[in-house]
């Protein structure tokens, strides 16, 4: 399990991306909201240093009290994106490399599960929309590597369509809680290796099997697809030990 930082541990500021809320629901509810998208966008995993979250820019980003601040940070230490250190504050909760592995593991497992649903429940409009994301990298000076932080953007929403069309509430659920750990490390994987290239022609497999439905393809081309990607982070990303 990843470990408490260290008293002595430098520590780096991360901006998130924040608007204030408005009246009318829960504070601590919107609060709890849009810090959880804000972690999940942010670049957790781009220093080895421990991101402390700043209480006092919190309360300003968001024009709230400290109250619903803290109320949501309680629930978001539950659900283990953030971690409470007495007398130094709130770290974002990174995870190890064997952590993450086994993150991508299960993302296989749910997101394969959910392209066999999608072929069975997505309308063929649904299915041309994932095909129209990609639109923008065809072409010698318009490829994946020459627009990397476009196409890791689209790589990530393609993902998450993919669930959607599942047509289930239950794995949408279950895989929410693991995809800012997911998503943080396919922004940051995209651009080695050539993986931007290798991850489109992976994509238009997987819109092909979806879109002549067969059930069995597109659920192994994407159960193999993210199981690719743990296999990368386990041979080559030691920086996350």
């Amino acid at each position: 399990m990843s470990s408490y930082p260290s008293p002595f541990a430098r520590t780096v500021p991360l901006t998130l991306t924040l608007q204030p809320l408005h009246a009318g629901t829960s504070l601590r509810d919107q609060a709890y909201t849009k810090l959880r998208q804000a972690i999940a966008e942010a670049d957790i995993y781009g220093s080895r240093e421990a991101i402390r979250l700043d209480e006092r820019n919190l309360t300003e980003a968001l024009g709230v009290s400290r109250t619903p601040i803290r109320e949501a940070m309680t629930l978001l230490e539950q659900e283990g994106f953030v971690r409470s250190v007495p007398r130094r504050g709130v770290f974002i909760q990174r995870k190890t490399k064997r952590e993450i592995v086994e993150m991508i593991q299960m993302w296989a497992a749910l997101e394969s599960m959910a392209a066999r649903l999608a072929t069975c429940h997505a309308t063929d409009d649904e299915i041309a929309a994932l095909r129209r994301m990609f639109d923008g990298f065809h072409g010698e000076r318009r490829t994946p590597a020459t627009q990397i932080d476009e196409y890791s953007e689209a790589n990530i929403v393609f993902h998450q369509a993919l669930v959607r069309l599942s047509k289930s509430q239950a794995i949408a659920h279950t895989i929410h809680n693991v995809f800012a750990h997911v998503r943080a490390i396919r922004k940051l994987t995209i651009s080695q290796s050539d993986r931007a290239s290798r991850s489109i022609a992976e994509h238009m497999r997987i819109i092909e099997a979806l879109e002549a439905r067969d059930t069995e393809c597109a659920e192994r081309l994407v159960r193999e697809h993210s199981l690719e990607l743990a296999a990368f982070v386990d041979a080559s990303c030691d920086f996350l030990d």
